[in-house]
């Protein structure tokens, strides 16, 4: 009998999250492979790189896209996106972080599984590279119109792009500038997605010779999650990839530490902005620390650094985020607070944005006063319990509502693989949990954490990061020179060899592959049934719906308002009224106090609202308000009062506190305005569709930014302003504290009993306010037809094209719904990412707001990618389809209705879509309409609804860009 091809090394039962973790190595390669068994049918696969660079071209980052452009057993040009729609996923990706690269997938189909993991290993360890997939994902020089060599020459490229928008942010600039001073001679100091200055310097060998290097399997690490046996996937490995390798001399490749500061460095570095008037204040700077944390990188120093992280930054009540909050120094804490332990050395930051220029010196002096301050006073003991209580609770919780649960797990344990560190370990930290516990008690054992990780530590950084409005000239005029003496450089047997290699990337573009060298699941394989969790009354005179679930030892809870009619300004204020609810105090206590309970007693309670049309008729709204909490068993009790004595007796008089919390909300989202700016764009085209979509671009939108600006604007002034900001929240808080309300119970069926006796109990009498002349909410009808050209400051476009169509009810909704898909697939991929360079582009049916809408993101065109957007419909009325086609879309949008989450988040999913007539046969006779659409059904909807005089657009661009287009496009341009 052979030899197993991997030996297994360790295994071991973490009790807290009901798996067993084994450790295995290759006996030829020393490929590492960790297998976290469970009892899940969802099985997780990752496989991944040690990729530290040694300069910011990119090359791990174009490395990665570039993998997934064909390989030996499958020599098609795309079949990352072509598995994409052959495929029940519920999770494909690729990531390049600083110092590694993954590939990780998840799949509840055996088969597909199976088919993805063929594809998988086969486009990392044995890609084709091809130089022209190279120059489409990478870079490439290229004249403005391909053909013609007497128009000036351009940097394109898919990668190239997105680094162009990510580089916008100025957070972007923070971190890169404050990771190259914290990490003067390691891998750290570079760009590892690349810095769009110095991409156009990588060539195609040192791409192909970076992957001959790091992507061999003595580099490499698997990591499984599930229910298949690691016996089993090993001999795939093996077969599919591992038995045409032999050991690598000197891999892996670990990155080494950092050499330590003697003393801390003060730098100062500027980030592009607009130019203000001249009696403007710049308060646009931000002001950063950063500590590089001792090399000791076991189980128990790194939750010790999270310990006093959370400890000096959880909330209002921890001492250095209360000094960052109440500052006049700054607007708000900086988005970067907090411990970094993804890099091989831990990094803590703390710091401001929205500060003055010069404020540097007072932020560092005020932070080391408050740190030296905490070391000399100490930390109440119930304080840092409570910190040792959320690491419990966030251990036990059961995730999954956004990545798959097992690839949580396995990115959790991500650190520990790369730099050699104990997987185990970083899953089973309850040892650590308990001996912490009894450390916590000794005095001034914070103080003497404090000291040690960060006051007596020299590595220190403060870093200044100032507006520059002559950056983005300056660069772009250095560009431009670039690019002219590059030009002048070419003679004209160069000049044809740019223009031959542009046609030969077009050709090559518009090459149909043979899609059936990929493997693919079929509609045969689609399961017939469609579990929904289902709900039960509740055992007490409440109106109470249960849900069991395995929680494990967690308890979620909700009390549910309908939303009453609200005049214009209560409705404009009300996401800004579920910001602050839960972060105010109450109870007689000040918010500090109240924050400091709720972690105590919960892990963490929150408020938001919720408004859907009807299933037949998206005009006819219904709201909800939901305030939500969750705690472990113990805890229920406590709970439950904190979250009614947050109702009743909230207090809307700590007025410089809500603005505080107006100001982080304002910085986070601007933050997100080139983050997340094509989902902004959506929301703007669609806000002619109907009142719920505009309500969306009304408050959570592009248009509701500008408001909040402002507002804060008139709230930073103080004054009559905040104090009537205030008795809006309290006339607000008023109405719905008289609607009709119920609850919601999620916990574990043995549990149930007890809870809602409890439930019962702690919220008796609560429901006597209620009003007898309530009235439902309702919404105006919808703007007109949105042509909006938003600015801001971006090197990239964000565009946006949108048709009203139908409720999620109509036999309509369905085809639509394919419709998406089908575009996407068969045009806009190719069109908007491939040959026009976005990071990426697609579109889709919103059955919320009854639109559908195309969009593009991180784009470098604007008109041509809106014409591209309509040429997807004359593609689709004109040209010969396969039924493949569309079996492949109606898989992606089946995909997504049967995608799992978390046990927790499955039963709330089953109650609101109960609340907005989507019960359990709702949705399957929806999927079953869906399984059914044919290609005259697409092309039907397409004619009837996506009509050229019914179009909503909406584009976020640069000011230039869109004085250059709007008139042309008939865009209103509104400054963000």
């Amino acid at each position: 009998m052979a030899q197993p091809t991997f030996v297994l090394r360790d295994e071991h039962l973490v009790e807290a999250l009901n798996l067993k973790v084994q450790s295995f190595v290759h006996r030829v390669t020393g490929a590492e492979h960790y297998h976290l068994a469970a009892d899940n049918s969802e099985n997780v696969f990752m496989v991944g790189f040690r990729t530290a660079p040694t300069d910011s071209t990119g090359v791990a980052h174009i490395l990665e896209h570039t993998v997934l452009c064909g390989s030996r057993r499958f020599p098609v040009r795309d079949p990352f996106f072509m598995m994409l729609r052959r495929s029940l996923n519920t999770f494909m990706n690729a990531f390049t972080s600083s110092d590694w690269t993954a590939y990780p997938f998840a799949s509840q189909n055996r088969k597909d599984y199976f088919n993805l993991l063929d594809v998988y290993l086969d486009a990392v360890f044995f890609p084709r590279l091809d130089e022209l997939d190279f120059a489409q994902e990478g870079h490439r020089l290229e004249f403005s119109d391909p053909a013609d060599s007497s128009s000036p020459l351009t940097f394109k490229g898919v990668v190239y792009n997105e680094m162009q928008g990510a580089m916008t942010n100025p957070v972007s600039f923070l971190w890169q500038g404050l990771s190259s001073h914290l990490f003067p001679s390691a891998t750290y100091r570079f760009n590892s997605g690349g810095d769009p200055e110095i991409i156009p310097s990588l060539t195609h060998a040192q791409l192909k010779d970076f992957h001959r290097r790091n992507y061999h399997p003595s580099n490499a690490f698997f990591l499984t999650y599930g229910d298949l046996p690691a016996a089993k996937l090993q001999e795939i490995f093996e077969e599919r990839a591992l038995k045409d390798f032999t050991r690598e001399a000197g891999a892996p490749f670990l990155v080494a530490s950092e050499k330590r500061l003697k003393a801390p460095i003060v730098a100062c570095e500027s980030f592009p902005a607009e130019s203000l008037g001249a009696d403007d204040n710049d308060d646009r700077s931000h002001v950063l620390m950063g500590w590089l944390l001792d090399t000791d990188s076991s189980l128990e120093n790194l939750i010790e650094a999270h310990l006093l992280a959370a400890v000096l930054l959880d909330n209002s009540s921890s001492p250095l985020l209360d000094v960052l909050e109440t500052t006049d120094l700054g607007r708000a804490p900086s988005p970067l607070c907090g411990l970094d332990d993804d890099h091989k050395e831990m990094i803590f930051c703390c710091g401001l944005e929205g500060c003055a220029k010069a404020s540097g010196p007072e932020v560092e002096e005020l932070i080391l006063a408050t740190l030296d301050k905490v070391a000399v006073d100490g930390v109440p003991l119930e304080q840092i319990e409570a910190v040792l209580h959320q690491l419990e609770l966030s251990r036990r919780e059961i995730g999954g509502d956004g990545y798959p649960y097992g690839l949580q797990l396995l990115l959790a344990a991500f650190p520990a693989v790369v730099h050699k560190g104990s997987v185990v370990e970083r899953l089973d930290i309850d040892p650590v949990l308990g001996k912490l516990r009894q450390k916590i008690k000794e005095p001034g054992y914070i103080a003497q954490l404090l000291r040690r990780l960060l006051l007596d530590n020299p590595h220190r950084v403060r870093l200044s990061m100032v507006p520059d409005s002559d950056l983005a000239p300056r660069r772009e005029k250095a560009l431009r020179a670039r690019l002219g003496a590059r030009l002048r450089s070419l003679d004209s047997e160069k000049k044809q060899d740019l223009i031959k290699r542009a046609a030969a990337l077009t050709a090559r573009q518009q090459e149909q592959d043979d899609p059936e060298i990929l493997p693919r699941v079929g509609l045969d394989d689609v399961p017939d049934d469609l579990p929904v969790p289902l709900g039960k009354e509740g055992a007490v005179p409440l109106p109470l719906t249960c849900y069991n679930a395995g929680t494990n030892g967690l308890v979620y809870q909700q009390v549910i308002f309908d939303l009453p009619e609200l005049d214009n300004e209560l409705l404009d204020i009300l996401p800004d009224y579920s910001s602050c609810l839960t972060e105010l105090g109450c109870n007689g206590l000040d918010y500090r106090q109240t924050q400091a309970w709720q972690a105590q007693v919960s892990g963490g309670i929150g408020a938001y609202y919720k408004v859907r049309g009807a299933i037949d008729d998206n005009a006819r709204v219904k709201g909800l308000f939901v305030l939500s909490g969750k705690a472990l068993q113990r805890n229920y009790g406590a709970l439950t009062k904190l979250m009614r004595k947050t109702l009743e007796s909230i207090r809307f008089d700590e007025v410089d506190h809500i603005r505080e919390i107006m100001a982080q909300s304002l910085a986070h989202q601007e933050q997100q305005v080139t983050a997340s700016g094509h989902l902004l764009a959506m929301r703007a085209a669609s806000a002619g569709c109907g009142p719920v979509a505009a309500l969306g671009h009304r408050v959570q939108g592009l248009e509701g930014l500008k408001k909040l600006k402002k507002l804060y604007f008139k709230l930073a002034q103080k004054g009559d302003a905040l104090s009537a900001f205030s008795r809006q929240f309290e006339a607000l808080h008023e109405r719905i504290m008289s609607a009709p309300r119920q609850f919601l119970l999620v916990a574990e069926e043995e549990r149930e009993a007890g809870l809602t006796a409890e439930l019962q109990s702690g919220w008796q009498g609560s429901t006597q306010d209620q009003s007898t002349d309530f009235k439902d909410f309702m919404l105006p009808a919808g703007k007109n037809l949105v042509r909006q050209a938003w600015t801001t400051d971006t090197n990239v476009n964000f565009c946006a094209k949108a048709y009203p169509t139908v409720a999620v009810a109509h036999p309509d909704a369905a085809p639509l719904a394919v419709l998406g898909g089908f575009l996407r697939n068969g045009y806009l991929h190719r069109v908007i990412r491939e040959e026009g360079g976005a990071y990426g582009g697609g579109a889709g049916h919103d059955s919320a707001s009854a639109a559908f809408r195309f969009y593009s993101y991180r784009d470098p065109r604007l008109s041509a990618t809106l014409d591209d957007f309509d040429r997807s419909l004359s593609w689709l009325q004109d040209e010969k389809h396969e039924a493949r086609q569309v079996e492949e879309a109606i898989l992606g949008v089946v995909s997504q209705i049967d995608k799992p989450g978390s046990p927790a988040g499955r039963a709330k999913q089953a109650f609101y879509d109960g609340l907005y007539g989507r019960d359990p046969e709702f949705l399957r006779a929806y999927r079953r309409r869906v399984l059914q659409v044919t290609l005259e059904d697409l092309k039907r909807v397409a004619e009837t609804y996506l009509k050229p005089e019914s179009a909503g657009i909406a584009v976020l661009t640069d000011p230039a860009s869109a004085a250059n287009h709007a008139g042309a496009l008939g865009l209103e341009i509104i400054d963000l």
